[in-house]
């Protein structure tokens, strides 16, 4: 089935190699678990650029949009835990995207995720969100297995490195999450749907893969 989620916290962000391992202890050990176990959160998957930047990309569903403006997420994002406070101060080239799943098609989580940046105008929204939608046959092909479409919250999207009052360029912007089980199904997806017919500005696109996934109910019985 598509995802239930209708709300998604899109992360991604570079790291220096020094504190490269740190920063996957922190994701690992705490940050993960501490997001999901959140009320409305429903799941945390990190990933691992294989041609993308930035190099790390986190994807957290909630049960509605609404969670990620609540005061439990806002009181959450206020009082961030020591090791988060060190690891976030390092954070480079961050992306952050609160946004609403618009559009969902398929079933399951792919191993492998190609990740296309857009930026819509303010007068071709509805156009654009349907030949969106009207890519959605790619889930038929051999090698993918869903296709959401993430639209951000302009006041709500900003990386959490930027000092307070300063706009995000790409605090409006949409992902499309294409899920699969072969990089390059994933990778010819993007190229030929993607980057050059969709009607929107482009940003970027990218390849991730898995690295590991963590759902609401692997805590209740941990």
């Amino acid at each position: 089935m598509p995802l239930v989620a209708q709300g998604m916290l899109l992360t991604s962000m570079d790291i220096d190699a020094e504190n490269e391992a740190d920063f996957n202890r922190w994701y690992d050990r705490e940050h993960l678990a501490e997001r999901v176990a959140i009320d409305g959160f429903l799941e945390a998957r990190r990933y691992v650029a294989q041609d993308a930047s930035p190099k790390y990309l986190a994807l957290y569903a909630t049960s509605t949009f609404d969670v990620l403006s609540s005061a439990t997420y806002r009181t959450a994002l206020a009082n961030q835990t020591d090791w988060s406070n060190r690891n976030i101060a390092k954070f480079k080239n961050m992306i952050r995207g609160v946004a609403r799943i618009t559009a969902s098609y398929g079933q399951g989580r792919g191993g492998v995720v190609g990740v296309v940046r857009i930026r819509p105008r303010l007068d071709n929204r509805d156009t654009l969100r349907a030949a969106i939608v009207g890519q959605r046959d790619l889930v038929s092909r051999d090698g993918l297995i869903s296709m959401h479409l993430l639209e951000n919250d302009p006041d709500l999207s900003r990386p959490l490195t930027d000092p307070p009052g300063v706009a995000s360029p790409g605090a409006s912007d949409w992902f499309v999450v294409i899920e699969g089980t072969d990089t390059a199904a994933v990778r010819t997806a993007m190229i030929e749907r993607f980057e050059s017919t969709i009607g929107a500005e482009l940003i970027s696109t990218g390849v991730y893969t898995l690295l590991w996934d963590l759902a609401k109910s692997d805590l209740a019985t941990s």
